[in-house]
């Protein structure tokens, strides 16, 4: 992470507690699922990933600065091109406002950053995200940090130790991003997470 947008300097962080988002405790609150079953968002996955971090890093009235500098935003747009990168996007009437990125490595998804400029919209690709993973057998879903916004949907934090024994196993696994999963099976993913975590 960087200290600013114009910043040169990058950091690199261990910290004590780490966030994770455990895959089969994902809680998807009823008025979520409502809004994922109608046909609100587009939701997408790989469609504009260059958008969706620019999203992600560009200032707002509730957070004037960013960790995203653009030489953070250049090596994950490389990344992308690459197929370690991937993003999720919700569009409404054609336009993206909402969605996230982050990297995948074995089977582990490190999620990055993420925007909504419509209510649910980053929700949503969250939602979508989650569903994914699981389709696709990944093991390890990395929030870096806990937010209150991940806390509702089952963030939890873990020692380092436990982390790093986590990411150690996970990352060892054959996992594979689905792009273009079945509406079907998607919906079955949302079905599932609500059975699991009412």
């Amino acid at each position: 992470m960087a200290e600013s947008r114009e910043s040169r300097t990058l950091h690199w962080l261990d910290p004590d507690s780490r966030g994770v988002l455990p895959l089969n405790g994902f809680h998807i609150p009823r008025s979520l699922m409502k809004t994922l079953r109608s046909s609100r968002f587009t939701v997408t996955a790989d469609e504009d990933f260059p958008g969706t971090i620019a999203a992600c890093a560009a200032q707002r009235s509730n957070r004037p600065e960013t960790w995203i500098n653009h030489e953070i935003e250049t090596l994950f747009v490389e990344l992308y091109r690459l197929g370690f990168a991937h993003s999720v996007e919700s569009w409404e009437d054609g336009k993206l406002v909402g969605g996230l990125y982050g990297a995948a490595l074995g089977g582990v998804f490190f999620g990055e950053s993420m925007f909504s400029t419509a209510t649910d919209a980053s929700k949503i690709a969250l939602a979508h995200l989650v569903a994914r993973l699981r389709l696709g057998g990944y093991k390890l879903l990395d929030t870096q940090f806990i937010t209150t916004h991940l806390a509702r949907f089952g963030a939890i934090e873990v020692p380092r130790g436990t982390y790093h024994t986590m990411l150690a196993e996970a990352v060892e696994v054959q996992a594979r991003f689905p792009l273009r999963p079945d509406a079907a099976a998607l919906l079955r993913e949302f079905e599932a997470m609500r059975k699991e975590v009412p």
